[in-house]
């Protein structure tokens, strides 16, 4: 059976990323955008994973310049807005398409298990995946990182 640790993304570094690298964590994927309304949210991510990585919370930050191109910069220029604009700690892919033909597999995936709420409709999506590997679910973009929705799933999953 598929999982999320069958798949791998480009670190913002370079080199692979694969997300068996989180084998018995909990993983909150969401594709981000520097220049995005939502851009924020990387406060409450941060802030997420803070809170709740000592107990196995991974957020992996997945840049996308998919949205009205609203992540135009390079992957250098990605990393260094994220650390020094929000303090950014926690992992970053390099730029990754997550929808249409091209979407990232992990993202095909997503969509195929959990259908469309696992499908971006704008930057700061978020798919929770638990230690297993499976999908737990998905959150829209308006749904901030500290909501009680995710906060509690989070919590759950851990």
């Amino acid at each position: 059976m598929t999982n999320a640790y069958d798949y791998s993304f480009q670190s913002i570094e370079g080199g692979e990323l694969p997300l068996a690298t989180f084998k018995d964590k909990v993983v909150l994927v969401v594709n981000t955008a520097s220049k995005c309304g939502l851009t924020p949210q990387y406060e409450g991510l941060e802030k997420l994973y803070s809170d709740y990585r000592d107990q196995g919370l991974v957020v992996l930050g997945v840049p996308c310049n998919q949205f009205m191109g609203q992540e135009p910069g390079t992957e250098a220029e990605i990393k260094d807005f994220c650390e020094t604009r929000f303090s950014v700690d926690f992992p970053l892919t390099a730029k990754t398409d997550v929808k249409g033909e091209g979407a990232h597999p992990f993202y095909k995936w997503a969509k195929a298990e959990l259908g469309e709420a696992a499908d971006p409709a704008w930057n700061f999506h978020k798919i929770l995946v638990g230690k297993d590997g499976a999908l737990i679910g998905a959150f829209g973009p308006r749904t901030e990182p500290q909501d009680p929705e995710v906060v509690s799933a989070v919590k759950a999953a851990l």
